[in-house]
């Protein structure tokens, strides 16, 4: 098996495992996994597919800009120089985008602070976050239509080689060093959110904590 059928076949997984959770409504989402570093090359989800089936046109192959290497039909997704950016400024391997209800809902409670913070809880050592008071913060960043503006303001919150963004009513971007610690980053995060959520429901005054 080529390298290229081994990070097709990784990337595939995730994508199933996801899709199980019903986390791809409406075609939404992207994915992607680096095949080679020199050049820079990775697979990304091609644009418009339901990612609850499993096809053989499910990802295609992109360059260091994010264009399609070799001929093909297939169109990379929109979102697809969000991936650039965390490949060209990091050793990550894979990286997720996923649409939820609840990183919406908290994208848009804490927009206007620009981040959210999460502090004394488990999951935030999926972050390799150890220490005992240690603060996790998600960066929320506006989610402008054009993809390269769009492009610009993520990269100034990619500084390590896994980490997490929030695009406000949009979703959130996660990557890693490969594809459990991408998925192990959005799993973390997804449970988060949905915690500080039910949070809410229960202590509405947290909306408005500090950490």
């Amino acid at each position: 098996m080529s390298l290229l059928e081994k990070r097709w076949n990784e990337l595939a997984d995730v994508k199933d495992e996801l899709a199980e959770r019903d986390w791809f409504m409406g075609t939404s989402g992207n994915l992607a996994i680096k095949v080679s570093d020199n050049p820079l090359q990775f697979l990304v989800t091609a644009s418009g597919k339901d990612k609850r089936k499993r096809t053989d046109e499910d990802f295609l192959l992109v360059d260091e800009f994010g264009r399609p290497v070799g001929d093909t039909h297939l169109k990379p997704s929109a979102e697809t120089l969000l991936h650039v950016e965390i490949y060209r400024r990091t050793n990550a391997g894979c990286s997720l985008h996923v649409h939820t209800i609840d990183n919406n809902i908290v994208s848009e409670i804490y927009g206007d602070q620009g981040e959210v913070k999460f502090k004394g809880q488990e999951l935030i050592k999926a972050f390799n976050k150890w220490d005992e008071d240690a603060v996790l913060k998600i960066p929320i960043i506006h989610n402008y239509a054009h993809i390269p503006t769009l492009a610009k303001a993520f990269s100034e919150h990619i500084s390590e080689d896994s980490g997490a963004v929030l695009i406000r009513n949009h979703g959130i971007t996660v990557w890693g060093k490969d594809a459990f610690e991408a998925k192990k980053v959005l799993e973390a995060s997804e449970f988060l959110f949905r915690y500080q959520l039910r949070l809410l429901e229960h202590k509405p005054y947290q909306l408005f904590k500090v950490v």
